[in-house]
């Protein structure tokens, strides 16, 4: 659960940075990445942080949901269809960023 935590709070400030020189619009967007890339400072590190943190970030949601099935947490009825909603929230939010022009 810390993981997660501290996965999703480095997700959140590497987006953020990255929100502020990103261009949505699909002329500019490949531009916008490279602009991130080669002129923002450390920007290429904060672009593969939020890429490699993606993966980490699912890495270990799945340990999680994995050692929770191990323990037989799912006999807890109402935590485990929160945590389900929540694994797909996440999935859904994810794919959302993949998909991004």
């Amino acid at each position: 659960g810390s993981l997660l935590g501290l996965c999703l709070v480095i997700q959140i400030l590497t987006g953020l940075f990255l929100a502020m020189h990103y261009t949505s619009d699909t002329m500019t967007a490949f531009s916008s990445v490279t602009h991130i890339c080669r002129d923002v400072n450390y920007g290429w590190l904060i672009r593969y942080m939020h890429a490699n943190g993606a993966s980490m970030f699912f890495i270990c949601l799945f340990l999680h949901v994995g050692r929770g099935m191990y323990y037989g947490s799912y006999a807890f009825m109402e935590t485990w269809n929160i945590g389900v909603v929540l694994l797909f929230a996440v999935m859904a939010t994810a794919f959302m960023g993949y998909v991004l022009p």
